[in-house]
């Protein structure tokens, strides 16, 4: 399984509009961050890309990075920066001519199709150019989404008091937007290679993990790596790292757009070590 990282910025994006600070000033490309989502490729076990979130700069990844096709989406859950790109989805319609399936939680499912509703309407409704055409499929905690070959298990952790989904894939998972991980959630997290976690910043904030409350959880889980997602304008991609280095001897940085990855999709005994580039 390969993994692209299509953004790891906060709601904002950075650099923020209106602002000044020296990470937005930067001219350290790792500084400039899209919003969070990430493109899975699972090579012959499911024959297109999985995105995690439609960002509201989907279209802008999907041409910076290429993307071939979009067989499924996953979606944590239905905030404004992570499902507002659901509109370019239909651009992957026309090439693929075909509908994609987006799996979701019963909350989130509703709310999408509450926000959405022309997705999931029959196509002979509108006239002129053509909405997306997805087929929403709802998701339970803990039951498996078997995609081809691929198992897909649904973790739910809380974005405050907002239960989200986060995901495992073999010996990689997802998590982003998160405040707290049920003791349930952890005990599906052992033995990762690749952890993927939401990290905002170094102040306390409501409904993100920060710097500190990320390592606590990374000592608990123990992965062999851990990159941090959903990082505000307030941490520096070099600042930031030194930081780590000096909250834990574990391997763990800050991800940045374009971090590319590669993960065996399948249980635990057939795992070699992630190529991470």
């Amino acid at each position: 399984m390969k993994v692209l990282v299509l953004g790891t910025g906060t709601s904002t994006g950075v650099p923020v509009p209106c602002c000044t600070c020296a990470t937005c000033t930067s001219n350290n490309p790792k500084n400039k961050r899209l919003r969070t989502s990430i493109y899975l490729s699972f090579g012959a076990a499911f024959e297109h890309g999985v995105l995690i979130d439609t960002s509201t700069d989907l279209r802008q990844q999907a041409l910076r990075y290429e993307l071939p096709s979009v067989g499924a989406v996953l979606f944590t859950h239905t905030h404004a920066d992570h499902v507002f790109g659901i509109d370019d989805l239909r651009c992957f319609n026309f090439a693929q001519r075909s509908v994609i399936p987006v799996y979701a939680s019963e909350q989130s499912a509703c709310e999408l199709r509450t926000k959405f509703s022309y997705c999931f309407d029959t196509p002979d409704r509108y006239e002129g150019g053509a909405p997306p055409k997805l087929l929403l499929q709802e998701l339970k905690p803990y039951q498996v989404l078997r995609l081809g070959t691929v198992d897909i298990l649904p973790l739910p952790v809380f974005h405050g008091r907002t239960e989200v989904f986060g995901f495992r894939m073999g010996n990689f998972a997802y998590i982003t937007d998160c405040s707290f991980i049920p003791e349930q959630t952890r005990e599906h997290l052992h033995g990762l290679e690749v952890l993927l976690l939401d990290g905002l910043r170094e102040r306390p904030h409501k409904t993100h993990f920060t710097l500190e409350q990320a390592v606590a959880e990374i000592e608990l889980i123990r992965p062999e790596r851990t990159y941090l997602t959903h990082i505000s304008h307030e941490l520096d991609h070099d600042a930031g790292n030194e930081r780590l280095r000096e909250l834990t001897t574990l391997p763990v940085e800050l991800a940045y757009d374009g971090l590319e990855f590669e993960v065996p999709s399948f249980s635990p005994e057939h795992a070699s070590k992630p190529n991470i580039t």
